[in-house]
Parts: structure tokens; C-alpha cells; sequence
């Protein structure tokens, strides 16, 4: 399992994270730190952990995330996996071995994610208002989508799964919520689980200023946007409604 973390002027928190990533059970294959045009150490700092260190000069995340899954899925076959954090996260000692696990237990399972929750803050307000920020991001898009959306800072994927999709998403596009954009190309019709035990620190800076949440409310619209209407929130749902129906008409194998 490779692990990608997209970063631009990051250096300290990507420290932390990649502190957490040194001390996990199951050390993972490699490290892709993907240098979104940082002005600060990010890049040192990842060499410095013995990290793979790949320049997507593309501003955003949607480039910088895609630029780290198609460097990781270079080295690994189908149904090898690849994880996804934020330079902001902390993971938990056991967060690669649980990935592994699930995937190892269940081989048809594509993608893995998970929640977050806020350090850095007194332990219940961290609790209140990270569950308060995702549950408000599951239910909205959930809605949307016709199923749970992925979550960029806990995510993890097969390698193969990725190839299908790499030129459909919005890639070039900074405005795009790219885990949303993953979740519509990858999240219906194939089998995704959101696992609400695998946690991992993330830092409050979403829901400290008005100007962050207004930005991720406009991006969360614009890349709603992007998918109409062709992708249209009654239109995914009448397809979900179809399979259900299609697999239960579905005469049983002996």
C-alpha cells in the first residue's frame, strides 16, 4: 500500500503527519508527497522522511491529489491500494493496518473512507464540531450523490479502480471538491464502504474563519455544478433504485 499526501506550504503540519505515518504498525510501501508549487520546506521535509517528493506545478488539490494517485499507481497493480491523507492529518498507529485489513478481507471492496475529528482544541468542542462539520458534509452530498461521499483526509482506493477513472475527474479544475469528484465517478455502481471507527486527527482550520467555510460552500456548489445534469441528485437515485431492483430480480446462483 502506497500512501499520498497533496501538499503546498504545509511544512510543519506535513511534519507532524508524516511523524504519524513513521510510527505505524504496518509500515507502508512508500510515501507520495506531492509539491503543489510550495514556497516553504514541504519538499524538504518530505525528503527528509524518506518520502517520494512529485511537483505538480497545477494549482489546486484536484491536480495535486491525481498527480499523487497516478504516480503511486505506477508501481502497483490492480488491486494493490492506494491511501490518501492531508499534509494537516494525524493518523492513528494502526490506520495503515486497517486498511489493509479491510481490503485483505473483503477483495471486492474499491474504496475505503472514513471520518476525522479536529486536534488541536478542548476534547468535547473538538468532538461537537467535527461531528457538526462531517455530518453536515455526509448528509448534504450524501443527498446528492445517492450514497456516502468519500472524505479526501481518510481515504483509500485500489490502484486499478483509479486507472478507470484518472481521466474522467476534474483534474485541472481548483474549484472542485476532489474527493466529491471522486465520489461521483467512483461511488455508485461499485462497492465502497465508509467505515465510521477508522478516525483521524485533522486540523480545525476548516471551520476557524468565515472565509474558509464560504470557500468550501462554494466549491462544495461548484463542483455539484460541474456533474449536472447529467448527474442530477433524482437521476443518481433512480439508478440506485434500478440496481436494487435489478439484484433482486436477479434469479440465485446455486
Amino acid at each position: 500500500m502506497s500512501v499520498v499526501i497533496p501538499c503546498r506550504n504545509d511544512a510543519a503540519l506535513l511534519e507532524a503527519c508524516l511523524l504519524s505515518l513513521a510510527r505505524q504498525t504496518v509500515p507502508p510501501r512508500e510515501i507520495v508527497v506531492v509539491d503543489n508549487n510550495s514556497s516553504d520546506a514541504s519538499a524538504e521535509v518530505a525528503r527528509r522522511f524518506g518520502a517520494r517528493v512529485v511537483y505538480e506545478p497545477v494549482a489546486g488539490i484536484p491536480a495535486a491529489a491525481s498527480a499523487g494517485y497516478d504516480a503511486a499507481a505506477e508501481e502497483l497493480d490492480e488491486v494493490s491500494v492506494i491511501a490518501r491523507c492531508d499534509a494537516d492529518c494525524v493518523l492513528p498507529a494502526d490506520w495503515i493496518a486497517r486498511i489493509r485489513e479491510a481490503f485483505a478481507a473483503d477483495p471486492q471492496l474499491e474504496v475505503l473512507s472514513g471520518p476525522g475529528v479536529f486536534y488541536g482544541l478542548p476534547r468535547v468542542p473538538a468532538l461537537l464540531l467535527s461531528r457538526l462539520y462531517l455530518g453536515s458534509y455526509y448528509l448534504a452530498m450524501g443527498a446528492a450523490l445517492a450514497h456516502w461521499p468519500f472524505f479526501g483526509s481518510n481515504l483509500a482506493l485500489r490502484a486499478g479502480s483509479w486507472r478507470e477513472v484518472s481521466g474522467e475527474v476534474h483534474r485541472n479544475d481548483a474549484q472542485m471538491h476532489d474527493d466529491v469528484c471522486l465520489s461521483f465517478h467512483l461511488g455508485q455502481g461499485r462497492r465502497c464502504r465508509l467505515d465510521p471507527n477508522l478516525v483521524v486527527g485533522m486540523a480545525p482550520r476548516a471551520v476557524q474563519s468565515r472565509t474558509g467555510l464560504a470557500l468550501r460552500f462554494r466549491r462544495a456548489f461548484h463542483t455539484l455544478a460541474g456533474h449536472w445534469p447529467g448527474e442530477y441528485p433524482w437521476v443518481r437515485w433512480s439508478r440506485r433504485f434500478r440496481g436494487r431492483a435489478g439484484a433482486a430480480a436477479a434469479p440465485a446462483r446455486g
